[in-house]
Formats: structure tokens, sequence, C-alpha cells
């Protein structure tokens, strides 16, 4: 008798050649070399129930240009496993073609040229559009919010996530979880989440002064004659990640035994199916799903992954949806007798040429965004090369921003964080006020300027390093390295912490980075209370606006070994 793991895996490979995953039907449109509404959201009902997964939409209202990873490492035993696979491998891994819609959407290879002719991604009334194909045929569908929603656009900033709450209310979510949410404040969550008609949810949220759960831990639903837990996962590394002093109240965490027991909670109350709907980012949620029996489906989050299949990790699926509105996951189950039999998925791209907008979520977008209509539209310049973001080494994003923070602050050295939000630009396009701000809007600007030692700086690389690279996920937050102005380095991925950066050398010089030396060193996002400088939009408006036309050179400085 085949098991239910073997039956699952079967299906994920049976899916790949006849089309019950996203794959055999954007082969189809490869072949085609055209796209419709109607082929974008053809799908072979099945089972008896659906999620529907949108995550990392980071305030992404409008359709955008978002260029995928050109480098995403995987170390240690998920070396070379997805979502570690870019550009022509993955291509190669998924049976796909170059030139085609899916080698637009999900990877970065000949990006320009395909984006000219393809368009933006993204949209929510676009996904709204989705969402209500979807639930006319199968109306008891559960939509699930994967989390930082409230964060990355100017409206956003300036409405304390208050626009992108009520577009999401008009989507009718069933659940979310969270992460940048929390750097609204936690007196502006917990005003948020009391007035929102659907549950906000976070098995690993505590109360930081009594040591319980602060937030609810899961929801139960019955659909199609099943019930179903969904199960909430925040953010484990908020207090590190992000400033813990906008949210003292709460602890958080991977949890790893919390999380066993509120499957067990579930299993015992009688769930058929069990959801985690996750922001723990993919490697943290493939070992979780390794060591916590019981958990159908992880939906996950953080990292801003797409893959076009599900994985599987035992009996557990894991599925990742991709960011900034670029994609929504559909995911048809069959679940009998409380067991999982097989399943239909498709990752469904958002071409916004392609998926007519709902008038009624364009209407509330258009609305929310009225008031700040001159703000969001004016040029501050131009840029003539790409302005991407992803990628665990550089994005020209975050150099241009380095240049801003070197030239204008009078540092030596720039660091900008390693965020993987951010749309990108393409060459010859204006930059206006909103794309300056949908790659620095945050509630914690501040452009500091201090005086390190280059051993500082060192034990800064090193530590950034190892939150990316070490080898056990739970210890990785996510994002990709501080991109680095000013100065150049060798990293061995391979090594342990504090011996992965060598050759540290000043680019304008060349001369080697003394440790015992002093360096002025300008950059952003500081976590800590109180950091003092002009915020980091205004630095970067001021030297694009100098500058007029913006250009920012290949960065070859940072020399990768070991991966």
């Amino acid at each position: 008798m085949i098991s239910r793991r073997d039956f699952l895996q079967a299906t994920v490979a049976a899916s790949a050649i006849y089309g019950a995953s996203g794959i055999g039907n954007w082969a189809k449109l490869a072949a085609q070399q055209a796209m419709t509404q109607d082929e974008l959201l053809k799908f072979d009902t099945f089972g008896n129930v659906t999620l529907v997964h949108v995550t990392d939409i980071h305030a992404q209202a409008k359709p955008i240009w978002f260029r995928e990873p050109e480098i995403n490492l995987g170390v240690g035993a998920v070396n070379g496993l997805p979502p570690h696979v870019t550009g022509a491998d993955f291509l190669k891994l998924f049976n796909m073609t170059a030139g085609t819609p899916e080698a637009y959407a999900l990877t970065y290879e000949d990006f320009v040229s395909l984006a000219k002719g393809y368009g933006k991604m993204g949209g929510l009334d676009r996904v709204a559009t989705v969402l209500n194909a979807i639930r006319a045929d199968r109306p008891d569908a559960l939509l699930l919010d994967g989390g930082d929603t409230w964060h990355g656009s100017y409206t956003c900033l300036k409405t304390d996530g208050q626009d992108m709450v009520n577009i999401m209310n008009a989507l009718k979510p069933d659940a979310m979880t969270s992460h940048w949410e929390f750097t609204l404040g936690s007196d502006r969550v917990k005003e948020i989440v009391e007035g929102l008609d659907f549950p906000f949810l976070g098995a690993n949220i505590f109360d930081a002064e009594w040591d319980e759960p602060a937030f609810e831990p899961y929801k139960m639903f019955e659909r199609g004659g099943a019930k179903i837990a969904v199960i909430g996962q925040a953010f484990p590394y908020l207090p590190i990640a992000n400033p813990k002093w906008m949210f003292p109240e709460y602890s958080f965490g991977i949890r790893e035994e919390r999380m066993n027991e509120v499957v067990q909670e579930v299993r015992d109350a009688g769930a058929d199916l069990v959801v985690v709907l996750s922001h723990n980012g993919f490697d943290v949620d493939r070992k979780m799903a390794a060591q916590v029996q019981g958990i159908d489906v992880i939906l996950t989050g953080h990292t801003h992954d797409a893959l076009p299949e599900p994985v599987m990790v035992g009996e557990t699926m894991l599925i990742a949806s991709g960011s900034n509105g670029k994609f929504v996951t559909r995911l048809d189950l069959d679940v009998r007798n409380g067991q999982l039999m097989g399943f239909r998925h498709k990752l469904i791209p958002i071409f916004s040429d392609v998926i007519e907008a709902d008038k009624d979520v364009a209407a509330v977008i258009d609305a929310e965004r009225a008031p700040f209509k001159a703000e969001l539209e004016e040029v501050l310049g131009t840029t003539d090369s790409l302005l991407y973001r992803r990628g665990n080494f550089n994005g020209t994003w975050d150099d241009l921003i380095c240049n801003a923070l070197i030239d204008e602050r009078e540092a030596d050295i720039a660091m900008s964080p390693g965020f993987r939000w951010g749309p990108s630009l393409l060459p010859g396009e204006p930059i206006t006020r909103e794309d300056l701000f949908n790659a620095t809007s945050m509630t914690y600007p501040n452009a500091y300027r201090s005086e390190m030692t280059g051993e500082t700086i060192k034990v800064i690389l090193e530590d950034v390093a190892d939150n990316l690279f070490n080898p056990d996920p739970y210890y990785q937050q996510g994002g990709d390295m501080v991109r680095v102005g000013g100065m150049g380095y060798h990293i061995d991925v391979s090594k342990p912490q504090g011996q992965r950066i060598t050759n540290m050398t000043l680019l304008k010089t060349g001369e080697a980075v003394d440790p015992a030396k002093t360096y002025v060193v300008s950059g952003w996002a500081s976590v800590n209370e109180g950091t003092e400088g002009p915020a980091i939009w205004d630095v970067v408006e001021t030297y694009i606006k100098r500058h007029g036309t913006v250009h920012v050179d290949p960065n070859k400085s940072v020399q990768v070994t070991g991966a």
C-alpha cells in the first residue's frame, strides 16, 4: 500500500506533467506566446477545500516592476534546493523556457527587455479579480494573508497603515499573520486589530511580562465538510531585526514546542486539516516542517520566494507565493476522514496588462491615494540604470542609497540594510517620490553618521552574514547581506561566524581597512532608540535632485566564495 507521504510526493511530480500545479498551464502559455485572463485564471476545481494565499505585499496596491534575485544562496543541507535556485538554473529545474511569461515572472533573466514586452505585475485591484474568479468557482475558499501588508509605501506610512487596512478589507481575508506591521508601534497594532473583521493570528506572540499568548493562536473553519485549523506564526525575530522599543509588551520566537502543542490541540479539537500561516521564512519553515508532526500545509512567507510547485517535507507541503502582489496561490485540497488525500496547485501570475482590474477595489485604492496624488507623482529625477533590490549581495537601489549617504553625509563608508522589499525601476524611467518611498518607507528612517573602527565594521558584517548563512535555519532571520558603499570585501559563506569576511578595502584609495583606525560611517534603519539624523528619503531625494539623472555602475566590490 502506498503511504500518504509517497502519494503526496507523487502528486507533486504528476502536477508538473499533467498541469495540476501551475507549471503545465504556464508551459502551455509559453508555447502559445500569448496570455489571456481566462488562461491565467483557468483551474480544474478539485477536492472540497480551497486555500488562497497572498503574502509580503508591502503596501504595493498598484502594479509594479519587481526583478527576482540573481543570487539566492542556500547553505548546508539546502544548498541548491528551491528556493535557492535562480536564473537559468531555475528555468531548467522547473522545465521552463527563457523569454516566456513565466521566465519573466520568476527570474531575473533578460528582465528589462521582457518587462517591456510583458508589462508590470501586481495591483490589488487585479488580485481582486483573481479572488472573484476563485470565489465564483469555490464560494467558501479561504483567503489567507501571510503578513508584511501594512508597510512599504508612501501612503501606508502617511496613514499609519490605514490605507492598506481599508484595501485589504475590500478583499475580505479570512485571517492574517504579521511582521513589519509591528513597526507601526504596539498601540497602533492593537487599534487596527480591534477593528478587523478577521483574526490576526500569532501562536508565537506572547505577553513579555506574563509569558502567555497575546493574540489568537489559531482559527477553526468549516469548509467543504472539513474542519480546518489555521495557525498563525508571526515573524519570530521581530525584537532582533526590528526595534524592540516599538513593541516592548511582546516577545516572539520560533517556539517549536509551542507549535507542537497547538498542532496537537487543534487535532484534539477535531481538525481534519492543519494549515500554518507563517512568516518564518522558507528555510525556517522547512526545518519546522521536519520537526513538528501533524502539519499538512505551511503557507510560507517573509523571504519573498515564489515557487511554481509545492515543496514536500515528509507529509507537509510548503507553499511559497512571492511578494509585492505579483502572485496569488490557489491550492485545492481533497480532505477526507481527517486526512489530506490529494491536491491541485497553481501559482497565478498577476500580469497587470492581462488581468482586468476589479472596479470596486480599484475605486477603494484610488480613494486612498487621492489625498497624496501630487506628492506621489512628483518627479525627482531619472535613472539610466535598472534599479532593483533583491539578491544576497548587491542591489542597485541600495548602491544608489549608499552613494547618496557617502556624498550627502560626507562619509567614508555607507551601509544600507539588506531589505528584500522594494520594487524595481527600468532604465530611462523617472524616479518619483512614490518610487523613492517604495524603497525607503519605514517608521525608523533616520540616517545616522558615526565613527566606527575597522574592527567594528567587520563585526557588523560578520553578524549579518551569520544571520544569512548560518547552516542552522533557526539562526537565520531572513533578508539579504547589508549593502556597503565605499568599501569592498571578500566573503566565504562556508566559513563559521567571525571567519567569513576578509580583504576589506576602501574603494577610493585601494588601501586595506585598518581594524584599529576610525572611519566615518553613514547608514539608516538603526534599531536603536533615539537614533539621530535626517530621514533616508530626504538624503536620497537631495542626491537625486542634485544629479538629475542617476547612474549606478555594476557593483563588483564583493567577492563571494564557498557557495
